[in-house]
């Protein structure tokens, strides 16, 4: 009895939602305005954000972070590291290592070096002035050849009254051995004051870390006395064509010379600052000051002789190649 009432129930039940799905409206969703239709915030859970264990956090796993302590800092290259945050310019040159890695093998005209090339610099061709005095100076070089051989010449004199005094002249072999140092081979003499000498040269040339210009000479002559002359230089750029150039010159003998008045150790040094603008790259003239002074032995034969041992000299001149 009970079974059959549960039934009738369920079949009135059944009956009753039928008619209920017939009687609704059918909706037109080819009608449906898409944009009209809002999304009530209310009816939007909102999501509550859980709290952060940091004390179970592995920062150095969940942000990708270095762990310097387990680092192999013998084998880290840091021109690879990219800097971040710092306003070092995108491709900035290291000046550890300012030729990009660079090598003679991998230059493009290494397995080309057929050109023949030319070129005169004037580093220094100045009036130079002191108390009560007045002279001239060059400085120069000139090469012609190819890439990676070259033939050199080297020359730098003081004039005084129309007459040499102290003139270098050299003329080397000069191989490249890496993109910005060249070795040099070959022969000094010098003339003006004294007797004249000869010398065998063997040096490098180029350019240091941080574009400083360097010249570094051993010479030897026939009476066995060794040399070692050694400058340089370094272009600060105050803009693009006004640049202040420091430099310095020093040179030391093995043996004393009393026929030029040199003693042995270190001999003289030379230190000056000059200002130039470049019109042109190729020519700029400038001015400057420069400090000389003779030491050692050399200061004991400047006395002698009556010279001044240590001067202040004005210069201005051009600088220019081609």
């Amino acid at each position: 009895m009970l079974e059959h009432k549960t039934s009738q129930v369920f079949m009135l039940m059944m009956f009753a939602s039928l008619t209920w799905a017939e009687d609704a409206p059918t909706m037109d969703h080819s009608k449906m305005n898409h944009g009209d239709m809002k999304m009530q915030e209310a009816e939007v859970p909102e999501k509550k954000a859980l709290p952060m264990d940091h004390s179970k956090m592995n920062h150095a796993e969940k942000s990708g972070a270095m762990d310097h302590s387990k680092m192999n800092h013998a084998t880290m290259n840091h021109t690879e590291m990219s800097m971040q945050g710092s306003d070092v310019p995108e491709n900035a040159r290291d000046p550890h290592a300012y030729s990009d890695g660079e090598t003679l093998h991998s230059l493009p005209f290494y397995h080309n070096d057929s050109h023949n090339l030319y070129s005169l610099v004037v580093d220094r061709l100045e009036s130079v002035t002191t108390t009560g005095n007045a002279a001239m100076t060059y400085d120069l070089q000139a090469w012609a050849g190819q890439t990676y051989n070259r033939a050199l010449i080297r020359a730098e004199c003081g004039m005084q009254n129309g007459k040499l005094e102290n003139a270098r002249t050299e003329l080397l072999w000069a191989h490249a051995i890496t993109p910005y140092w060249d070795s040099h081979l070959g022969v000094r003499y010098d003339s003006g004051s004294g007797h004249n000498r000869g010398w065998l040269a063997l040096g490098v040339q180029g350019l240091a870390p941080y574009w400083l210009y360097t010249e570094a000479t051993f010479y030897v002559n026939e009476q066995g006395r060794v040399s070692f002359r050694t400058e340089l230089e370094y272009d600060v750029l105050i803009t693009q064509r006004l640049i202040l150039q420091p430099r310095i010159e020093a040179n030391f003998y093995s043996k004393n010379d009393t026929a030029h008045s040199v003693g042995n150790g270190l001999s003289n040094i030379e230190v000056g600052m000059r200002l130039r603008y470049e019109f042109r790259r190729e020519f700029a003239p400038y001015i400057g000051v420069e400090w000389a002074s003779v030491v050692g032995n050399t200061a004991n034969y400047a006395r002698a002789n009556g010279n001044t041992v240590d001067e202040t000299r004005f210069v201005a001149g051009i600088h220019l190649w081609f």
